[in-house]
């Protein structure tokens, strides 16, 4: 009798872990004390990485982004799945459902890694065209009631230059920073009023007491999610929207984030 608990509870892990979990889509918020970004109400969701028979899903996050009534929407990359082109959901099709996003202002964004290793320069393009504007080492301003507000974006700090020398040009306070990975965090100018990362998904399978088993990042477990407030630096870093490596997800929900200033 307990072998078969055993193997039931088992069977219902596999299918949790593979199956259930993975497709969740929570919505998690901050509340971020800004006098200069006081007002503002962003999505920021990353690290989508579309397979091939992800259209439904990607509609549904879409759906999920539009359904916060948000005043502006940022992206954190890596929106491809693998290293190559054959692995993902192409591009195009992915880019032509990302414009179904409903803002008054355009969609920023920076790219992943992943994004970068399938082909980063017509991933930009694609976007692009399709009113997803990638931010490589620049950035745009929008003026939100009245404010000037400053977007930048930096490149992915493995497989781009991240050049904040760039980026940070010409802009004033107040800020936000895109950056596909948290570790910039300790590197970070102090320019920025809050830096928004993704890359790590949280560590995918989080067991408790012993953590997450996937760390992508320098820094360990301390950059992989959350709100990190450090020598007057903010930063928020999203559980992210697909997986990596493993095609599975534990006590770790896929996520896109409501930013509120306040």
């Amino acid at each position: 009798m307990m072998k078969i608990i055993l193997l039931g509870i088992s069977i219902f892990l596999l299918i949790w872990v593979f199956k259930i979990e993975p497709s969740m889509l929570t919505v998690k918020e901050y509340r971020v004390k800004d006098k200069e970004l006081a007002g503002l109400k962003i999505v920021y969701a990353a690290d989508f990485h579309v397979g091939k028979k992800d259209t439904t899903r990607l509609a549904r996050i879409v759906d999920l982004i539009n359904a916060q009534n948000a005043d502006m929407i940022l992206l954190g990359g890596d929106f491809v799945k693998g290293h190559k082109e054959k692995s993902t959901l192409p591009i195009e099709i992915i880019a032509h459902e990302l414009s179904h996003i409903k803002s008054d202002y355009p969609v920023y964004t920076v790219l992943g890694n992943h994004d970068m290793w399938v082909g980063g320069d017509k991933i930009q393009q694609v976007l692009d065209k399709n009113g997803i504007k990638v931010l490589r080492n620049s950035n745009a301003q929008v003026t939100f009631k009245g404010k000037k507000i400053y977007i930048a974006g930096i490149e992915d700090l493995t497989t781009g230059f991240p050049d904040q020398s760039k980026a940070f040009n010409g802009v004033k306070h107040p800020t936000i920073l895109l950056s596909h990975q948290p570790d910039i965090f300790p590197k970070a100018w102090g320019d920025a009023n809050i830096i928004l990362a993704g890359h790590t998904h949280g560590g995918q399978v989080v067991f408790p007491v012993i953590g997450a088993i996937l760390v992508p990042s320098a820094y360990g477990q301390k950059f992989l999610s959350g709100y990190i407030e450090e020598n007057d630096k903010k930063m928020i870093i999203t559980k992210g929207l697909g997986t990596s490596i493993l095609p599975v997800r534990f006590n770790c929900k896929p996520e896109i984030n409501v930013v509120i200033f306040e």
